[in-house]
């Protein structure tokens, strides 16, 4: 772990109390027999799997819920009867993977991505919350890179920010290649899907998978009616991520953001991002949930200017 990441979270928490934070927004990460609470005031935002399980071989957050407990996540494991249950292997809630790092497949669990523990300061408190962890990418016994993974959560009253920014390293050169299932995912709860009624809309107006499948973008919002009120899930890209992302976006419910998949998506060059040896590989991206109307632009406003803040 560098300083540079130690240094972060030190700084994090000592940040001033934000105006506009109330008692109801306090952030906890709470640690129990099954992985870690993420605890907004008194209501759960959402499950961390740190270690993976015989599921889904990596970590994922799950049972992800929208301020007024309105769950937007398919549940994991899904429920006969009541949630579609393809892709119940690999599509857990929120996740980040990858089907070709250095030619093994992570999305499909052919490779192991173990949990190797904490890292710098976890931070609690009003309206800001953040936890780290660090992870092995291996190929049977080879270790093919580690990656430093921190997660940022901002309640900001009727919407919930999730920052996920990553650094990936190496001992020996490796490299992502190129598949459209690359990069930070959502699987949406049933209810939500354009099969059933929602809609995903990306920030140069495509609609659905057909207007949304293989574009890039900033940003994708899949939304929804859940037991009667109307909720979204978006996804955004840092900017300053090395490539536009192109969106993976399925009507049964999938939607991820993924800078990798070139010839995916558009049947153009394959792309190859090479790491050498000692190099660092950024890789961030935000997530926004919130109950009622898709406010698409707005949100994403929102996102560029809390993406600066506790640097």
């Amino acid at each position: 772990m560098n300083c540079r990441w130690c240094s972060c979270f030190l700084i994090a928490a000592c940040v001033a109390v934000p105006a506009w934070a109330q008692a109801s927004d306090v952030v906890t990460f709470r640690m129990d027999a099954e992985g870690t609470q993420v605890l907004i005031g008194d209501w759960e935002f959402a499950r961390y799997n740190a270690l993976g399980d015989a599921l889904v071989q990596r970590p994922f957050l799950f049972d992800v819920r929208a301020p007024g407990g309105i769950q937007v996540t398919r549940a994991h494991p899904p429920r006969e009867g009541i949630d579609a249950t393809d892709h119940a292997s690999m599509h857990p809630g929120i996740w980040l993977a990858f089907g070709d790092i250095d030619g093994v497949d992570f999305w499909r669990n052919k490779g192991r991505v173990a949990y190797e523990g904490f890292v710098g300061t976890t931070v609690n408190g009003p309206g800001f919350g953040a936890i780290s962890y660090q992870y092995g990418y291996f190929d049977g016994d080879r270790r093919i890179c580690t990656e430093f993974r921190r997660m940022k959560v901002h309640s900001r009253g009727g919407r919930v920010f999730l920052l996920i920014e990553s650094e990936f390293v190496g001992d020996a050169d490796f490299h992502f290649g190129d598949q459209d299932e690359m990069g930070l995912c959502v699987r949406v709860a049933t209810p939500m899907t354009v099969e059933n009624g929602g809609r995903i809309v990306n920030s140069d107006g495509g609609i659905d998978e057909a207007g949304c499948w293989g574009k890039q973008a900033d940003w994708a919002e899949y939304s929804g009616e859940v037991d009667g009120r109307r909720v979204a899930v978006m996804l955004m890209p840092d900017p300053d991520n090395f490539r536009r992302s192109w969106f993976h976006a399925r009507d049964y419910g999938l939607l991820v953001a993924n800078p990798f998949g070139r010839k995916a998506f558009t049947d153009g060059e394959p792309s190859r991002v090479e790491v050498k040896s000692g190099e660092e590989f950024r890789l961030a991206f935000g997530v926004c949930v919130y109950t009622g109307e898709a406010a698409g632009g707005e949100v994403y406003a929102e996102y560029l200017a809390l993406r600066k803040d506790r640097e």
